[in-house]
């Protein structure tokens, strides 16, 4: 299957599964949320990673929907911490409602994954559970650093790199694991297709990061220069401050301990320095790298040519932002 009739097929689960019903105020911001469209990366690596072990990829549309859900969840607690006002380039749902409203929605979705994955009996389940419930906590693990570190001065790459797999990454691992499961596959095969994932999510993450301040708003869907704004230690600005002279330093240091109301000169100077330093190659290089790392992975795992071929296509894609 190519990877456009995955989507469609896990959109009309999507259509079919969620519905708004009463309290209107508590289902409304979930089916926006979940309607406002994204890549659909990690339902799609669910069903791609059945079908890679051969079995049939409608069994792991539900644990596709679960993941989605899941991730979404997420989406609208980080994004009320963020105080972030535009989310794949709409309204965020406490912009459109209110917190409270995102916080309670957020953790209905929470609910309404691991609900979903009740489809599923016996060891599959046991499995999924486990899977599940690792990552969840991991998520918020990740999440928590990220926070640490918007009020520390020094992050280091080693850091960074560990904060970005457990918020992003072993989401996007997960799901190709849970397909693995559904299919069946050998532990050490599933292991490996999650190791896999866990490469390309992190060269994901960094791309992200990249984009944040070099991407399009209206094609990025989120507010350019948002991490710049939240003084995020990313990895654009770590590589930054490492390859800074003294005086590139201190101003980056300056601009990192302000918060102002209006940021345009502050992301547009941090930008340059970005560029100064060569950070934004550095980080170019770094998404380069783990891609090659997943590829790498990729190719011991024990399935099929083909099969193979439309994941690492699929990798390919989502480095360049094509799915």
């Amino acid at each position: 299957m190519e990877i456009k009739q995955y989507k469609e097929e896990f959109l009309a689960h999507l259509q079919n599964k969620i519905s708004v019903v009463e309290p209107q105020n508590l289902y409304k911001p979930i089916e926006y949320i979940l309607e406002l469209g994204g890549k659909r990366l990690r339902p799609i690596l669910v069903l791609m990673g059945v079908t890679a072990f051969e079995g049939s990829h409608k069994k792991g549309l539900d644990a596709a929907l679960a993941i989605e859900v899941f991730h979404n969840f997420t989406l609208l607690h980080d994004d009320i911490m963020d105080d972030a006002p535009l989310r794949r380039g709409k309204d965020t749902v406490h912009e459109k409602w209110n917190v409270n409203t995102a916080i309670l929605s957020g953790d209905a979705m929470m609910i309404l994954s691991y609900q979903l994955l009740d489809f599923y009996k016996g060891d599959i389940y046991k499995k999924l559970m486990q899977l599940f419930n690792k990552t969840a906590l991991e998520v918020c693990e990740g999440q928590q650093y990220d926070m640490d570190f918007e009020s520390r001065e020094q992050v280091s790459e080693q850091e960074y790199i560990q904060m970005i797999g457990l918020k992003t990454s072993v989401l996007v691992a997960a799901a190709l694991k849970m397909g693995a499961i559904i299919a069946e596959a050998p532990e050490q095969e599933a292991q490996k297709i999650y190791d896999f994932g866990l490469n390309l999510g992190i060269a994901f993450q960094l791309q992200d990061d990249y984009l944040d301040a070099y991407g399009d708003s209206a094609s990025f869907g989120k507010q350019v220069g948002g991490d710049i704004m939240e003084n995020k230690k990313t990895y654009l600005y770590i590589e930054a401050l490492k390859n800074a002279n003294p005086e590139i330093k201190k101003e980056l240091l300056g601009w990192y301990a302000e918060d102002l109301e209006d940021n345009t000169e502050k992301v547009r100077r941090v930008k340059e320095l970005f560029t100064l330093t060569n950070s934004d190659r550095s980080t170019q290089d770094a998404i380069q790298s783990y891609t090659k790392k997943a590829f790498k992975v990729l190719d011991t795992i024990s399935i099929s040519k083909a099969n193979s071929f439309v994941l690492k296509q699929f990798g390919e894609n989502l480095m360049t932002r094509n799915v």
